[in-house]
This record gives structure tokens, C-alpha cells and sequence, in this order.
């Protein structure tokens, strides 16, 4: 039986996590009769496509994300054009994409899992030039995101300290929205475009998302008092915002945004700069990907 070969690329940074640790539990855990593994650590942004690149290019048929949906972002696109299978060892603030696909947030059964190497195509997303698997948005949850960035006490604590902080001062925007020809003008504090389900931390803007149904779902959260932010984020944790009237849910394949100026965006969490114009678009099928569920 021949073995795959399989390339761990680590973040050392995502999550505010110290990895060190994981070369010896991957050789600790990973399967040798199944890979051949190897390991490289990321240092500086952009590091992790040139990578996935490389290591595609050598004849590595597994690739792995060490890190979180940022890191998944900047590697899934390599791994998807040279049609090579995608792993998740979950390190991020969200993990996102990874809970969505049942990937244990516990390393060594993360691993594991990839012994086990059931495999599914999802879906992926783009927007204008740049894709994006898990969620992209504008309005206020890309304003944090460009916010956050800069801040190093990364972690969901911090996300939510700074969140509350800004949103005292945020303004909801007018957006003319186009959904497979279809057009709608709204007033939106938010606007996430969501492949699957969640922003991370099971915290559900869309509960009934899929990655493999070719749609995306784009969730309007409408303008709303400071006080109901509490209700908000109880349908969130809960996965209700489907049936909230805070939220609106329209499902589409090829989505057109305009929006009064240019502002920021963010594609699975990393923050961009784009103009007033924007392009989404569903990739049916497009990613093969290591999964926790044997669909």
C-alpha cells in the first residue's frame, strides 16, 4: 500500500496559540502506514499559500492548515487549484470553517481524524479576486475585523471586548443588493455572506447554511436599538437568527453589492480594503476536504 505524502503548514501566530508542540503529536499521532509527513512553520503573511504551492508542486497530496480560518483562507486556494485534499488541525480565535466540519478543537483528535480520512467537496466562495470558504461580510463585523487585527490581545475575550467598544459609535449603511437578478435596497448594521453556518465559537449567523448545496446565504442584520444586542446574540449562540426578526436571509449564487463608498471588507475573518462595488460568487464543489462527519 503506498503512503501519501502530507505537509503540515503551522501558523505560530493564529489564535494567539503557542504550537510548538505540534510536530511531536503529529508524529505521535499520524498514521506512518497511511503518510509520509512533514512540517513547515509560517513566517510572515503569505507565507502559508507560497507553501501550499510549493508543496503541492512537490507531489504532496495532503495539505494541512495549522491555524485558524485565516490560515485555511490564504491555503485552501492553492490546495483547490491543483486539486490536492485539504486537512484542518483547528488553532484559530473562531474556527469557524473547522466546527462546521466536526473537526475536534482538541489537536490530537484532530489529527486522528485525519487518519481516518473521510473526505468531502465543499463549496467555496469569491469575492471579486479573492475567495473565501467560511464567511466574508462588511459593515460592522468587517470594521472589527480591520480593528482587530491590529490589536495583539487576540481570543474571543478580547474580539468581544473590542466589539462592545466600537459598536457604541458604529453606523448602519445603505447597501443596493443584487441576488441572482433579483434587487433589494437595505439599511444593514451587518452583511455576511455565508458559506457555512457560523462565524466560529458556535456562534451561528445562518444555522441552515451548507457547504455543498451550491448556494451562499446572504444575512442582512437590520438596524437595531443597543439594548436588543443581547437578544441578538442569544439567537446567535443558539442558532436562531433564521427565524429573528433582526435578521434577513436571502440565498443566492451570484450576488452584486453597492455600497455608498469604499470601506472595509473581511474574507473568513482577515480584513481587505475595497471599493464601492462588490462581486460574490458561489464555486459548486470546488475543495476536497478532510471532514469529522463519514458523509
Amino acid at each position: 500500500m503506498s503512503k501519501e505524502n502530507i505537509l503540515f503548514i503551522i501558523n505560530p501566530i493564529s489564535g494567539g496559540k503557542k504550537k510548538q508542540k505540534i510536530p511531536g503529536l503529529i508524529d505521535t499521532y499520524l498514521d506512518k502506514t497511511k503518510f509520509n509527513p512533514n512540517y513547515s512553520f509560517t513566517e510572515y503573511v503569505g507565507h502559508a499559500a507560497e507553501l501550499a504551492e510549493e508543496a503541492a508542486n512537490k507531489n504532496y497530496d495532503v495539505i494541512v492548515a495549522v491555524g485558524g480560518d485565516g490560515t485555511i483562507n490564504e491555503i485552501a486556494p492553492k490546495v483547490m487549484q491543483l486539486n490536492k485534499t485539504l486537512g484542518i488541525i483547528p488553532f484559530g480565535s473562531g474556527n469557524g470553517l473547522a466546527r462546521f466540519l466536526k473537526i475536534p478543537m482538541d489537536s490530537k483528535k484532530a489529527i486522528q481524524l485525519i487518519n481516518a480520512f473521510n473526505t468531502q467537496v465543499i463549496d467555496a466562495a469569491k469575492l471579486n479576486d479573492k475567495y473565501f470558504f467560511n464567511m466574508a461580510g462588511m459593515g460592522f463585523d468587517a470594521h472589527i475585523s480591520s480593528v482587530f487585527a491590529g490589536n495583539k490581545s487576540r481570543g474571543l475575550k478580547g474580539y468581544i471586548e473590542m466589539g462592545l467598544k466600537e459598536m457604541i459609535n458604529y453606523k448602519p449603511q445603505n447597501y443596493q443588493i443584487e441576488i441572482d437578478g433579483k434587487s433589494y435596497t437595505r439599511d444593514a448594521f451587518v452583511i455576511s455572506i455565508a458559506n457555512s453556518s457560523q462565524y466560529g465559537n458556535n456562534v451561528y449567523i445562518s444555522p441552515k447554511s451548507s457547504l455543498t448545496d451550491g448556494l451562499l446565504d446572504v444575512c442582512i442584520v437590520k438596524p437595531f436599538p443597543l439594548y436588543k444586542i443581547t437578544l441578538l446574540a442569544y439567537q446567535m449562540i443558539k442558532a436562531t437568527t433564521d427565524r429573528s426578526r433582526l435578521v434577513e436571509i436571502i440565498r443566492g449564487k451570484n450576488i452584486k453589492i453597492t455600497r455608498v463608498k469604499e470601506d472595509s471588507i473581511h474574507l473568513d475573518g482577515e480584513p481587505y480594503f475595497m471599493g464601492e462595488n462588490l462581486e460574490i460568487e458561489v464555486i459548486p464543489a470546488a475543495l476536497k476536504i478532510i471532514t469529522g462527519t463519514s458523509k
